[in-house]
């Protein structure tokens, strides 16, 4: 009798990585390249996009510090979780759980919007004084 072995292959991850300028041309260039890369990697990026530009837009607002840039990873795991992860300079400005806003209120939406997208989200340290902001989101459909 001849036994049957079963060969897993591992999905390789993708990744993306790229550091920005702290401006807002950095910012929109964030948003542009996410929705470059995904596209390239055959997946839906509208959400991505979305989750990417408020981060970035966080990290250009509140935590810039002149002269220091902020670093956009993206990875694509096993299962089409997309990862991603913006890292600036300022880790003790620390997103908070979004807070109800006044309709008319011109910004304090962006973690909210990055938790309506996210299916996870948080906040971790990075070398030098600095923090990651990061959200994973189930990729759906292409």
């Amino acid at each position: 009798m001849s036994e049957r072995f079963t060969v897993e292959v591992p999905t390789p991850t993708r990744q993306f990585a790229v550091r920005l300028s702290a401006t807002r041309r950095g910012a929109r260039l964030a948003r542009l390249l996410t929705e470059r890369r995904l596209g390239d990697w055959g997946e839906p990026y509208e959400a991505a996009a979305q989750v990417v530009a408020e981060l970035a837009s966080n990290a250009v607002l509140h935590g810039r510090v002149p002269g220091r840039d902020f670093q956009l990873l993206l990875e694509l795991r096993p299962g089409r979780t997309l990862r991603i992860e913006v890292t600036d300079a300022r880790g003790d400005r620390i997103p908070r759980l979004p807070e109800p806003v006044e309709e008319d209120a011109e910004g304090g939406r962006g973690m909210a919007i990055v938790q309506a997208y996210a299916d996870r989200w948080g906040v971790s340290g990075a070398p030098a004084g600095a923090k990651t902001v990061w959200a994973e989101l189930a990729l759906r459909g292409a």
